[in-house]
């Protein structure tokens, strides 16, 4: 049986991640910045401005173009969403599992909301 680490690594391998900057420029752009962490993360550490928050544990079903629970932006299968997580572990298991059902652009943060946040990137409190 595979470990974490290993599922990890083999989700990482069909993505192409971003650096922070990367993620905010495209944000800016219009890609989806897609928020996973919790109420308690996002009261803690601050929130980044305009990203669409969405519980990790309905992601799939919000961004599946085809579920009757998704969201108004998740209209098509070619949507860029970028997923961040608190460290960029579980937001690159979300970004592999969005590929699955067919978002072909979908991606994660490289060290997720402590790299924004270490790069300067804009945060709310």
């Amino acid at each position: 049986m595979p470990s974490i680490d290993v599922v990890i690594e083999e989700a990482r391998r069909r993505l192409k991640r971003l650096t922070p900057e990367q993620a905010a420029q495209e944000h800016a752009r219009g890609a989806l910045l897609v928020d996973t962490r919790s109420s308690e993360q996002r009261t803690r550490d601050g929130e980044i401005p305009d990203a669409l928050v969405i519980d990790r544990t309905v992601i799939e079903w919000r961004l599946d173009p085809t579920s009757a629970s998704r969201i108004d932006r998740a209209r098509g299968y070619d949507v860029r969403v970028i997923v961040i997580c608190a460290e960029g572990y579980s937001s690159s298991l979300a970004a592999a599992s969005l590929l699955d059902l067919g978002l072909v652009n979908a991606t994660d943060v490289i060290g997720g909301f402590e790299a924004w946040k270490a790069a300067g990137l804009p945060v709310r409190r």
